[in-house]
């Protein structure tokens, strides 16, 4: 049910509930539709930002690939899934995108609990096509062979090894109905790069050949006497042109029968071809070239990302409306340039994200140091050993989240090998609205995994410029860098730093002076490795009782904490550990005088630094309450919402702070009882 409130009364918008009411519609009519479609996009992504740049260009697409196949019967799988608002419009949740990316509201990626007719919700590139390979194989063991399985992939997509796995796959089935959609745009984030975008390029020079072609052949068809034999010779001819240009011979020869390319804004010729594919029954990819932010002149004249993924912005003219601030991303990336200018070996990877991790200013200032391996981070992690052999120091940017893509690399690639490489990890943590495939809460328990990584958290920007330093200056074994999305905090002052004990970092445990030189290695660590940072602790004449960890972005909360605590009779020492894996071992020995460990961390409980702290500590006496997140996929929503609902806020950690030193005062026979108590 529509709600008037959101979709404008009258409009042909406000017909659609089903992909039924779609079929019912003329020629006019659905360019009517394509328009208020976009219209729509507009004004309701401006709201709170989200995927615009991508849908803008999909409308057509989407309301032919609904006239032609039957979903939900039909599935209608879509790759990374940023580009399904308009899929969602046109199954019937329109009139919920005033909620869209808010919790308990309309998901920002295809999500099965809103609808049947969206099958998927795994938003990492290049997965579609296994799922389709795999649904095909499912129906047609189930006897079900009238339905047909449709995945629309993005150019930038196929730039992913997974994408080809599962093509190899498709392609061998010649009976199982597989329609693949290439949507052909040129650009994932930033524009599509590698060999195959090369030959997609020419391709796209020249869109006007296929049309061309078409209209001799119908010229030439009607011919007498040789109208056939000369069509067969132009389609030998055609063919040729095709296989120089690109791509049909590519997936010609895997097996998949090829069509396109095709102008995915014209609704007509889409339904066609999308009939003639569906009409194969066996596998087909439909080459469709469409323009990303198109119909919105603010987007199309943002030659960095045409507006792919903007923040609530004023639709009349597409800029941002809140005020800009500083950012981790932006301040890693001048960081990074700033090493650059002194460090020639140092150069930097992006997996096609050059823009969202912050490595756009070290491309401008170095150009052929900036290596862009398109959506492949295992490759971006593999190749950065290889250039680690070869004598660079390269630096991996990628969403936290993606990481997970490449551990085996990251494992046995770069940590077995010991090679200088260092991982820098945007977005880590809960990120917010983008929910569970997006929030980057999975690192740390990976991380701690690798033998020989040493990984780092910085909790502002001082700090961020110090460990990257430190990371890019490491050269026997990898380094992993990790911050949250959004701004950057205030600084965070230490009150004093406690240096590496002997085990850490070489350091003569009686004089604290340091007997190896910066960067050298001793004992297995090196010399800025195993310092803390002390943030707060109560005065010279009384002792901690609390001993709380942050990880990170938590040093500010941490601080708070102790405040908060220290109103309540409760004394806390709050420190950052800086290389938060391994534990540094001055860690260990400062936590023997406490009567309570607390860890807090934006990572799962499981594996994470306080699992790690708490092995380390074991048998020490000291118990370890470990506060991070549930292992659990978190629903969207923002990330100051979300911390404080999980138990992660000032106000909840000091009050659990305060019940634990009330029952260990308790369980050791005091007389002096404290009272759990709201310690805000």
């Amino acid at each position: 049910m529509q709600r008037s409130e959101v979709v404008p009364a009258g409009t042909v918008l406000s017909r659609i509930a089903t992909p039924a009411d779609l079929r019912a519609l003329g020629p006019d009519e659905l360019d009517a539709l394509a328009g208020e479609i976009r219209d729509f996009l507009v004004q309701q992504v401006s709201r709170r930002g989200g995927h615009l740049g991508p849908n803008l260009g999909v409308v057509e697409l989407t309301l032919a690939l609904h006239r032609v196949f039957d979903s939900p019967s039909d599935p209608v799988l879509f790759d990374t899934g940023h580009q399904a608002y308009v899929h969602k419009i046109v199954t019937g949740r329109a009139g919920d995108f005033d909620r869209l990316r808010t919790r308990g509201g309309l998901s920002g990626y295809p999500n099965r609990a809103e609808s049947p007719h969206d099958w998927i919700e795994n938003s990492h590139a290049s997965t579609s096509l296994s799922y389709a390979d795999g649904m095909a194989k499912a129906f047609a063991l189930r006897g079900e062979h009238d339905r047909t399985v449709v995945a629309v992939i993005g150019d930038g997509a196929l730039t992913g090894g997974m994408a080809w796995e599962a093509l190899n796959n498709i392609a061998a089935a010649k009976d199982r109905p597989v329609v693949v959609v290439l949507n052909d745009n040129g650009r994932s984030y930033a524009p599509t790069i590698g060999g195959m975008a090369q030959k997609m390029a020419a391709l796209r020079l020249r869109p006007g050949y296929e049309q061309m072609l078409a209209q001799v052949k119908a010229t030439v068809e009607r011919t007498p006497v040789v109208g056939p034999p000369l069509y067969s010779g132009l389609h030998a001819a055609k063919t040729a042109v095709k296989d120089w240009l690109l791509p049909p011979a590519m997936f010609s020869d895997l097996g998949l029968k090829y069509v396109g390319p095709i102008d995915g804004h014209d609704i007509a010729g889409l339904e066609l071809a999308l009939s003639q594919a569906r009409g194969f029954r066996g596998p087909v990819l439909v080459h469709v070239l469409t323009d990303k932010g198109r119909g919105y002149a603010p987007a199309e004249q943002d030659d960095a990302e045409l507006m792919h993924s903007p923040p609530a912005f004023d639709p009349a003219t597409g800029q941002p409306v809140a005020a800009a601030s500083t950012t981790w991303t932006q301040v890693f990336g001048r960081e990074l340039v700033r090493i650059g200018t002194v460090r020639p070996d140092v150069v930097a990877i992006t997996a096609a994200m050059a823009g969202p991790t912050g490595l756009q200013p070290f491309g401008r200032a170095f150009g052929d140091r900036l290596f862009d391996v398109g959506i492949a981070e295992q490759h971006a992690v593999a190749s950065a050993a290889g250039l680690a052999l070869g004598g660079m120091h390269p630096v991996v940017a990628v969403y936290a989240t993606f990481l997970n893509r490449a551990f085996d690399q990251l494992l046995l690639d770069a940590a077995m090998h010991r090679l200088p490489v260092t991982v820098v990890l945007d977005r880590a943590g809960v990120t917010g609205e983008d929910g569970p495939s997006h929030h980057g809460m999975w690192d740390l328990s990976l991380a701690a995994m690798v033998p020989g990584l040493r990984v780092a958290a910085p909790r502002d920007a001082v700090s961020l410029a110090a460990e990257l330093d430190e990371a890019v200056a490491v050269q026997d074994g990898p380094t992993l860098l990790r911050f949250p999305k959004g701004a950057v905090p205030a600084p965070v002052l230490a009150v004093r730093r406690i240096p590496p004990t002997g085990i850490d970092a070489g350091f003569d445990a009686e004089t604290g002076a340091e007997t190896a030189p910066a960067g050298a290695a001793a004992d297995g660590e090196l010399g800025p490795f195993g310092a803390i940072d002390v943030l707060a602790e109560p005065g010279p004449d009384r002792a901690a009782e609390v001993l709380l960890v942050a990880v990170g972005a938590f040093g500010a909360t941490a601080v708070e904490v102790a405040e908060r605590l220290a109103a309540q009779g409760i004394s806390v020492r709050a420190v950052d550990p800086r290389w938060v894996l391994p534990v540094p071992a001055a860690l260990v020995e400062l936590a023997r005088g406490h009567r309570l460990v607390v860890t807090l961390e934006d990572g799962g409980r499981s594996g994470g630094v306080g699992a790690a702290v708490a092995d380390a500590l074991a048998g020490t006496g000291v118990p370890v309450r470990i506060l991070g997140l549930p292992q659990q996929f978190l629903e969207p929503a923002p990330r100051a919402e979300l911390l404080r609902d999980l138990g992660l806020s000032a106000q909840a950690i000091a009050r659990g702070i305060t019940e634990q030193i009330a029952g260990l005062t308790e369980s050791t026979g005091g007389t002096a009882k404290r009272v759990a108590a709201d310690a805000g």
